[in-house]
């Protein structure tokens, strides 16, 4: 009953009656929770209560994925991740006082003593990647603005990485990004941008959609470097686009991510996949644009973009001489950074636990 009232996705007009829905449903939900685990008599029905509710697509896990906490006023959002964190700790402290119990009933080791010199165990729910975390973002922002998210391959051919995004054997562009090659002559994508082509000739045109995922280049790794990192390609084609339309939609972008009025600048760069194209700089968030280790000199270059080169287009099957449509490429990883105030880029991908405890779901 639950389940199947948790709408797949929340639209701007409805998550108030989402946070009512849930705060009604939540006793009931916990009763549930609990007659399921009275009744839960071996290991593994217990673990089938624990899937039920805090698994990937549990019910209780459900709301927190689908909730659309950016919509949501102050005052709502406290009460909602207060309810559901509560049900959240209660279920898993719950769960983990049952396991003991019927782990004893079936070893009969019931009434034997406590043995206090055995370590104590804790369990955790753990934390979404505050990378992850920003894509999602991203990806509802982008959603609303009728935009499609789609996947594409890390592992590349030669033509898809390069020639596609009409960057030749001979182009010097290749010089600006060393690549991993694998011994079946792929290639780890350098950029997301290989899946513009891809799109247009599956869809065809009008088009718009965002391509987010990780991307591989051989860097000198630094504190704003690394050699591994993700990025999010956006590509809009559609009849009479203009550089207009670009900036509409990054300024769009860049203030429902921050939620202020962000100072961008626009200077030309060459990417040879856009013609004309610009680097898209915004204000220096930690030092409000003096200057800093981050940014040197008070802006830091976020998005590559520019208006789609007529090849491309021709690659992916659509006439240049019709249509038309700008790029860009926005490094979420970069994001990431100035969204939590991470002022080092190795740190997302050191594996140490205690930095991802930092992070949770509610953003």
């Amino acid at each position: 009953m639950y389940a199947s009232s948790i709408p797949q996705q929340i639209g701007y007009n409805h998550y108030k009656h989402y946070v009512s829905l849930f705060l009604s449903n939540e006793t009931m939900l916990k009763q549930q929770f609990i007659d399921d685990l009275s009744a839960a008599k071996t290991p593994d029905e217990v673990e089938q209560v624990r899937v039920k509710y805090l698994g990937r697509k549990g019910l209780i896990t459900n709301y927190a994925k689908n909730a659309d906490f950016g919509k949501m006023t102050p005052e709502e959002k406290k009460n909602f991740g207060i309810v559901l964190n509560e049900l959240k700790t209660f279920a898993a402290e719950s769960l983990q006082k049952a396991i003991d119990t019927v782990k004893q009933s079936s070893t009969g080791t019931k009434n034997k003593l406590l043995d206090l010199s055995i370590p104590g165990s804790s369990s955790s729910l753990g934390a979404l990647h505050p990378i992850t975390l920003v894509q999602l973002e991203i990806e509802s922002i982008f959603e609303g603005m009728g935009f499609t998210v789609l996947d594409s391959p890390e592992a590349e051919t030669e033509y898809g990485n390069f020639e596609s995004v009409n960057i030749p054997s001979d182009h010097p562009a290749r010089d600006m990004q060393d690549t991993f090659w694998l011994q079946n002559e792929m290639v780890l994508r350098t950029h997301t941008s290989s899946n513009q082509v891809r799109a247009l000739k599956r869809f065809g045109a009008p088009f718009r959609g965002i391509f987010p995922g990780r991307c591989f280049r051989y860097e000198a790794i630094d504190p704003s470097h690394e050699n591994t990192f993700f990025q999010c390609e956006g590509l809009m084609v559609d009849k009479n686009i203009s550089v207009a339309n670009l900036i509409g939609v990054m300024k769009t972008l860049l203030s429902e991510v921050f939620h202020r009025e962000i100072k961008v600048r626009l200077r030309p760069g060459f990417f040879p996949f856009v013609e004309p194209g610009f680097e898209l700089d915004i204000n220096c968030i930690f030092c409000g644009g003096k200057g800093c280790p981050i940014c040197g000199d008070g802006w830091i270059e976020l998005i590559p973009c520019g208006l789609v080169h007529p090849r491309v287009l021709e690659f992916g099957g659509v006439n240049p001489q019709e249509y038309s449509g700008f790029a860009f490429g926005l490094g979420l990883t970069r994001l990431a950074m100035m969204r939590f105030g991470v002022k080092d880029i190795r740190y997302f991908n050191c594996g140490d636990v205690r930095i991802y405890e930092q992070f949770n779901v509610f953003i």
